[in-house]
């Protein structure tokens, strides 16, 4: 499997998109790339996850999320946690880009990019609620050991940022 192939069931992806990151709420599992294989045999569900990074402590619920979630409909699962290829901020899809963004967190950059913003300080990251670059890093680490927290100089809110892994 490479970086970008998901072997998912259609007659899973419905369900599979009830289930929420428990750090971020409005994001579904499906939309964060996590679900790298969700694979229907005789009414029995195998489903393979990727962490955001190896430490992740939302995996566990997550993997108990899928279960109930597939258990509710019907099957049998079983969750199985991968670590390669390891994930990267590519996973995320478009709706869930737009998602972070309408929740009051930038979406990641690119890796280029990222490594201007966070070590050398340029104002490329785009403000959730104003839509300004004029933003500036205020930490490295925001909400949680993925996000950076940053502030607009237009509107002034604070904002987290989702930085870039590759």
């Amino acid at each position: 499997m490479t970086t970008t192939e998901q072997h998912i069931d259609p007659k899973l992806i419905t369900i599979l998109e009830t289930v929420s990151d428990p750090e971020i709420p409005v994001l579904s599992i499906m939309d964060m790339g996590v679900v790298r294989s969700a694979i229907l045999e005789n009414e029995f569900v195998k489903v393979q996850i990727t962490p955001t990074y190896s430490g992740c402590p939302a995996m566990d619920v997550i993997g108990d999320d899928i279960k109930t979630a597939l258990k509710e409909a019907g099957y049998q699962c079983e969750v199985e946690l991968i670590l390669s290829p390891a994930w990267t901020t590519d996973w995320i899809t478009p709706r869930g880009r737009k998602a972070l963004e309408d929740y009051g967190i930038a979406s990641p950059l690119d890796a280029e990019a990222d490594k201007d913003v966070l070590l050398h300080g340029k104002r490329l990251v785009k403000c959730p609620q104003c839509g300004s670059i004029n933003t500036k890093m205020v930490s490295q680490f925001g909400s949680t050991a993925c996000k950076a927290q940053f502030q607009c100089d237009d509107c002034q809110e604070p904002f987290d940022y989702f930085k870039c892994l590759k």
